[in-house]
């Protein structure tokens, strides 16, 4: 399995589409959701990235701290991965309206819907979100760049994406029974063809998370750790699976990922520990030989040094009821 695929399996996302958004111009609207609104979306959600497919017309977009904006047009995905606040408009100097102050019940059942602006020009959005385990999203989301625009209609899978997409939000408006259930696979689908764009753009040079997937040896030893995160691996194990020398690995594994092998392996291990404390009774000592640790004094060592606590005190703090962040 390639690790993109990896990755994404180790996320365990949670997804669907929360609302359709019809705007004329003159709009403007401050559109990130509020952690009150994303604990109404996902009570129990860990982090929440967001993004809204433009299905017609344009408008413009920008951070709500940045001053820079972005055109968008139809087939246009732009995409949130950690829920920065932004503001979506036909003119980013009016006054912003909170998106959440406009959200009401579609009459006919289906999503919730937005329906403002001024008469003008007619702007169509399907809003959705991805919601993911924190400790386990590392390093897929906070690789990525706080607004990230991808051309859905230019990619490979652009066309027949951007057909069901819309067919799919029309069985929700006419509350087709099932609709729901295939509109969330339908946001994971968005998501994968937003990271495909965005690593099928990336300039040669570029280094990082991303550019190491297109690094046939890099990118191989990703797929080994985060498939068997438990194996007694080392650098010298690892460079003879892919075919380089130990140092010539940790060489190339340095310059795209910014750290050693051994220490991208801590961290993988240290997120499914993370996740199994939270969601399993299982004692920190089956969860320690879970992840690869001999000894419970080893792994909880490892565990502080990335969580700044024990992992018996994490798990408390990660109980349900516990608060959530993102």
């Amino acid at each position: 399995m390639d690790t993109l695929s990896e990755i994404l399996r180790a996320l365990r996302l949670t997804s669907g589409f929360f609302l359709e958004a019809e705007f004329t111009a003159p709009w403007c609207i401050d559109s990130a959701p509020r952690r009150e609104a994303v604990r109404g979306i996902l009570p129990r959600a860990e982090h929440l990235a967001i993004y809204h497919l433009l299905t017609h017309g344009e408008c413009h977009v920008s951070l709500a701290d940045e001053r820079a904006s972005i055109d968008l047009s139809a087939g246009d995905l732009i995409l949130f991965p950690r829920c920065d606040a932004h503001v979506l408009g036909s003119d980013l100097h009016l006054t912003p309206v909170l998106a959440e102050s406009l959200v009401h019940a579609s009459r006919t059942g289906g999503l919730l819907r937005i329906e403002h602006g001024g008469g003008g020009a007619m702007t169509r959005f399907v809003c959705g979100y991805l919601a993911c385990d924190s400790p386990v999203s590392q390093p897929l989301l906070t690789a990525l760049p706080r607004m990230l625009r991808v051309r859905v209609g230019d990619t490979a899978a652009g066309p027949w994406l951007l057909d069901t997409l819309r067919r799919g939000a029309d069985e929700t408006r006419e509350a087709r029974p099932g609709a729901e259930a295939v509109l969330a696979k339908l946001s994971e689908l968005v998501f994968v063809e937003a990271i495909r764009g965005y690593i099928e753009a990336l300039p040669p040079d570029q280094k990082g998370w991303y550019a190491a997937l297109r690094d046939s040896f890099v990118s191989r030893a990703l797929v080994l750790i985060h498939a068997e995160p438990a194996k007694a691996w080392t650098v010298d194990k690892l460079g003879r699976e892919v075919g380089l020398s130990r140092s010539a690995l940790a060489e190339r594994f340095t310059l795209f990922l910014d750290m050693p092998p051994m220490q991208y392996l801590t961290r993988a291990r240290m997120a499914l520990a993370a996740r199994e404390l939270r969601e399993s009774t299982e004692s920190v000592l089956r969860i320690a030989e879970h992840v690869g640790y001999d000894s419970e004094a080893a792994f909880n060592r490892a565990f502080k040094r990335t969580f700044g606590m024990p992992p018996a005190s994490w798990r408390r703090q990660s109980a349900p009821g516990a608060a959530s962040s993102y």
